[in-house]
């Protein structure tokens, strides 16, 4: 089959996806035409990836690291027993620094997500859009609403398994594990998906993304690049830590019986104090200017909604891994069978008593998601943070 049969062939299986997301109940007109215009656009743009490889034109540090993304993407059927299909095998250069801009929304006085439903990706705590000018004017709605907005730029995504994803030009400007990390991540929610929980899909995925490293990494005799990127993981697992401490302090603040203006002062105050917080917790990792642009934004509750979402469950996944010898069958497997208990029973089955109570499985090449954060001002173990230092006037 020619290329131009197969993406007619998959035109027309985006235009029955997008009707079908059209007919459903939660459809939006507006929202599911862009959908399927970017859909087009990215599918239109795909070359098969030993073409772009093949082709003198291509430069050299593109043919390398697309080179990189098939040694991966083997690694991944074959070690980690992820899906085997055409997912990844192209490539598509979207001319955008960002595949997708997702928007991340809550009200003023809550640091849970609003959510959005669609048919076949269920209910999740964000609204995506292949337009930045969409994303931004989506945004400004919900914030002339009294919302509290985020629009965070997305350099991947997956399609589930619906359609082959490329490999996208957003997706390469990273470091080498980086990248193979990444497609770990993508292809782990092709293995297992359950709709209307996002945590726990990003933490199962994240959970593989970070075994695999630790395996892709053993297999490449890399020493160094795993320490790098134990390093690097520990060191986002510590700001993770920060952020998701002051995002309890503010739910708490939130819950309490104070008055809604009193509640707001204490909103100024947390997020203030988290900025002076993020000073210690620079001098603490070597002045890290990585998360700067993120710390400089207009910092409010959507920016934090997200941070349990990916994290929490991350523990639990280890320990079932670790419970059963790094064994990637019987962990599917297993997953598989939590994903299909109530939401109530699966959070209960992912945080065992051995977690919640702070004692920890000390499995190797686990280590990169036990980070610590000892600056101090942040007390940290498996399932709770909390800050040591409640300011006097948000005490509730």
């Amino acid at each position: 089959m020619s290329h131009v049969e197969t993406f007619h062939q998959a035109a027309r299986q985006v235009l029955l996806f997008s009707l079908s997301l059209l007919l459903s109940a939660c459809a939006n007109l507006s929202y599911y035409a862009q959908s399927m215009d970017g859909q087009f656009e990215l599918m239109e743009r795909r070359q098969p990836i030993d073409k772009v490889m093949a082709d003198p034109a291509t430069p050299a540090s593109l043919r390398d690291h697309l080179q990189l993304t098939q040694d991966a993407r083997n690694f991944a059927s074959r070690v980690l027993l992820l899906p085997d299909n055409g997912s990844y095998r192209s490539y598509a250069d979207l001319g955008r620094p960002f595949a997708v801009w997702l928007v991340v929304a809550t009200p003023p006085l809550s640091v849970t997500p609003r959510r959005w439903c669609f048919v076949f990706a269920g209910c999740v705590s964000y609204r995506g859009y292949f337009s930045e000018a969409d994303a931004q004017a989506f945004a400004q709605k919900l914030a002339e609403a009294n919302d509290d907005v985020y629009i965070s730029g997305g350099i991947a995504y997956s399609t589930l398994g619906w359609f082959d994803d490329p490999v996208l030009n957003t997706m390469l400007n990273r470091s080498d594990s980086a990248i193979a990390g990444l497609l770990f991540h993508e292809l782990a929610h092709q293995k297992l998906y359950v709709k209307d929980d996002t945590a726990f899909n990003e933490a199962f995925a994240v959970t593989i993304e970070r075994e695999g490293m630790r395996r892709w990494m053993e297999l490449r005799n890399d020493a160094t690049g795993f320490e790098n990127y134990l390093a690097d993981r520990q060191r986002q697992d510590a700001f993770y830590a920060l952020l998701a401490a002051y995002r309890e302090r503010l739910a708490a603040v939130y819950a309490s019986t104070l008055p809604e203006q009193q509640k707001l002062d204490c909103k100024r105050q947390l997020f203030a104090e988290l900025r002076g917080a993020y000073q210690s917790f620079k001098a603490a990792h070597d002045n890290y200017a990585g998360f700067d642009k993120w710390m400089a934004r207009d910092l409010n509750n959507a920016h934090l909604a997200l941070v349990a979402t990916y994290q929490d469950l991350v523990p639990g996944f280890q320990h079932l891994l670790a419970t059963l010898g790094g064994d990637l069958t019987a962990f599917y497997r297993e997953a598989e069978r939590i994903g299909k208990l109530p939401e109530a029973e699966r959070e209960t089955r992912l945080l065992p008593e051995t977690l919640s109570s702070g004692k920890r499985t000390s499995t190797a090449g686990l280590s990169a998601c036990r980070g610590v954060a000892a600056q101090g001002f942040i007390r940290y173990d498996s399932t709770r943070l909390s800050a040591t230092q409640e300011p006097k006037s948000c005490a509730h």
